[in-house]
């Protein structure tokens, strides 16, 4: 059976990209009420496009090579940083740049860097679901 998206990997993170990125579109656009195309494409607003297209990969090669295989054992350990990343680093970022504003006195950083784990977490589903009902299309 030919299956473009499991015969080319790559595709499954990128719909999941798409997917996440337009859901992050409606986000903002439900929220502000301002239709903001730009506002998609940040790195601190929910849904967790970090989290999604990660675990699209790592899910995606495990339905290919099984999760015995070496390319699983390397999406998951990028998995596994990717979002540790996105909950814990970019945390003490956000900190960081609290302590810089109120040094300054004024709003110099973005204070919004980071996703809850529940959000991770959330939107890692979102992954999931990307990869499998992808193969069976």
């Amino acid at each position: 059976m030919y299956n473009i998206y499991y015969n080319n990997l790559i595709l499954v993170p990128a719909v999941a990209f798409v997917v996440t990125v337009f859901l992050k579109w409606i986000s903002i656009k439900y929220k502000t009420w301002k239709i903001d195309i730009a506002g998609a494409l940040w790195s601190w607003w929910m849904p967790s496009v970090h989290s999604s297209v990660v675990v699209a990969l790592a899910m995606a090669v495990a339905i290919k090579h099984w999760i015995w295989s070496d390319l699983f054992a390397i999406s998951m350990a990028f998995t596994v940083i990717i979002i540790y990343d996105a909950i814990n680093v970019r945390f003490e970022a956000w900190q960081h740049a609290i302590a810089i504003n109120e040094f300054f006195w004024e709003k110099k950083f973005n204070e919004s860097l980071w996703h809850l784990p529940s959000e991770a977490f959330a939107w890692s589903i979102l992954g999931i679901l990307v990869a499998v009902l992808l193969y069976y299309v």
